[in-house]
């Protein structure tokens, strides 16, 4: 699923292929079999508890702890496929769907406290063009770009979102897992190479699991069914909970709805893996009226409708993900034309600016960026904007525009956002003001030890200031972000290799190396451990 948009794609990785057991199967045939116990009653029950399903049970053939570390090891892979995509912008949008999805899941008792304190909980966004998002071991999701790009409404992607963090807090994949162990590990490597598969070429999933495999995989679509249904009717209450109309649920429903009746080429794998049914669309219908009359978000939520991200905002979110998502220059033109014209939308004046852009068309892009800054003044989508045009006068080739881009910069420095800290960041060390962007990323990372990119953007700001221990350091640090523990144990044994000058200039760092040092060398003994016991 994370595969290069443009020529053939690869064959899938045996490391990767356990994403396919997040129901990554057509849900067919009579009712599904449960195993384990019934999850313990929400200490807050949910306000639609009388229009709820049984729970499935808990994933007790899985431990928290075993299912994290299986979540690590996959998400690593990924880290390291190069269809991965750390758009900080993008991040910071999807986390503005994420946190009150979070918030509201946990208020409602939906996330135990145990799943919340150890699971990962982290989105990951891949290059890739078809309309897919999936869960993963430990509390990973993945978010494609087509995605992101098709939505037309926060409230439909929240919707998605929703779905597939219900997948992780009733620990569908642990239970799936459980539910296989009797079966043996050739046959269970051949089911989730074949789910693999199925997300581009049916063909192959179909001999993938031929011959004496048909039977364990037609147990497994049995399974995947009420899951589905558990993962809809919990995600509808974690969406209205946490703020958002229910209705993107049913928006969204239809969308993919209407796709499965057209030829499908590959475009959307989400309804291979995540198959509709008219019961489904159904139910989801027959829960709109409940929201509506206040069996949705509660006076006592965590969040509010007026704090989450407007159409507006989402339009140019969408029009960032379908710009980094597409690679013919003819579709970048057709966008540039679009925005030229005097009645263009904001979402349509960033996909101009961006795709001129990459044209190479520089004075085009900065006029449409100017033109897309005023058309959202005063909006939630300015930040957006602004992020939009630094980026623009950063790239290579633009005309000089020193107070603008100062202006942004320090604007974006200032930010508490992700995004435009990052992009602030960078303009400042381009700006010969590295001691700004160190100092500032510093603090980040306290609170963001796992912020693999600002630690890499911290880097060059020591680099940039001869500060080449710290440096060192910041790079072993990017790599101990994404569980590279060997590229970690690399870097800080060079930083100690340095010479005198440069290593011992900085005790208080040096010391913090070395600590650094052992805690690394600790975790690669533990994963050799882990492999002995396989």
């Amino acid at each position: 699923m994370f595969s290069t948009p443009a020529g053939p794609r690869r064959p899938p990785r045996l490391a990767l292929s356990l994403l396919a057991l997040a129901l990554a199967w057509p849900a067919t045939g009579v009712q599904a079999q449960t195993s384990g116990a019934a999850r313990a009653p929400a200490q807050n029950p949910s306000p639609n508890a009388h229009l709820a399903l049984p729970s499935l049970g808990d994933g007790e053939g899985l431990t928290v702890s075993a299912e994290r570390r299986l979540g690590d090891r996959i998400a690593r892979s990924i880290y390291r496929d190069p269809d991965y995509l750390d758009d900080p912008m993008l991040v910071d949008y999807l986390q503005l769907l994420w946190q009150p999805l979070l918030a509201a899941a946990k208020q409602r008792g939906e996330v135990a406290p145990e799943l919340a304190e150890r699971l990962a909980w982290e989105l990951m966004i891949s290059r890739d063009r078809s309309v897919n998002a999936f869960a993963l071991p430990g509390g990973y999701l993945g978010v494609n770009l087509g995605l992101l790009a098709v939505t037309e409404r926060p409230e439909e992607l929240a919707s998605v979102l929703a779905h597939e963090l219900s997948h992780v807090s009733q620990r569908h994949i642990a239970r799936m897992m459980s539910n296989e162990q009797r079966m043996a590990p050739w046959m269970i490597a051949a089911m989730v190479l074949g789910a693999l598969a199925a997300g581009s070429n049916p063909q192959a999933a179909g001999a993938a699991v031929a011959g004496g495999t048909a039977v364990a995989a037609q147990q497994s679509l049995k399974f995947s069914r009420d899951m589905e249904r558990e993962a809809d009717r919990v995600g509808f209450g974690v969406l209205t909970g946490a703020g958002f109309d229910g209705q993107g649920f049913v928006s969204m429903f239809d969308k993919l709805a209407q796709a499965s009746r057209l030829n499908d080429d590959g475009a959307f794998p989400y309804l291979r893996s995540h198959p509709l049914t008219g019961e489904r669309i159904a139910d989801m219908q027959s829960r709109l009226p409940s929201a509506a009359a206040g069996v949705g978000p509660r006076a006592d939520a965590p969040v509010r409708s007026m704090g989450l991200p407007s159409a507006t905002m989402h339009a140019l979110a969408s029009a960032r993900a379908r710009v980094l998502a597409e690679r013919n220059s003819a579709r970048w033109s057709a966008w540039v034309q679009t925005a030229l014209a005097p009645t263009a939308r904001p979402g349509e004046l960033y996909a101009g600016a961006l795709a001129a852009q990459r044209l190479g068309q520089r004075e085009r892009a900065t006029e449409l960026a100017q033109r897309l800054r005023t058309a959202v003044a005063g909006s939630d989508a300015r930040g957006m904007a602004d992020a939009l045009m630094l980026e623009l006068l950063m790239s290579p080739g633009m005309p000089a525009n020193p107070t603008l881009l100062a202006e942004l910069r320090d604007g974006a420095l200032a930010s508490g956002s992700r995004g435009p800290l990052l992009l602030g960041a960078q303009a400042a060390i381009a700006s010969g003001e590295a001691g700004r962007a160190a100092s500032r990323l510093q603090v980040w990372v306290v609170d963001h030890p796992r912020d693999a990119q600002a630690w890499q953007i911290l880097a060059r700001a020591h680099q940039a200031q001869g500060h080449t221990l710290r440096a060192v350091r910041a790079e072993a640090e990017a790599r101990a972000a994404q569980f590279d523990w060997d590229g970690a144990l690399e870097r800080l044994r060079a930083a100690q290799a340095l010479p005198p000058a440069q290593r011992n200039a900085d005790p208080i760092e040096l010391a913090i190396v070395d600590s650094r040092r052992r805690d690394v060398e600790e975790r690669l003994r533990e994963a050799m451990r882990e492999e002995d016991k396989r």
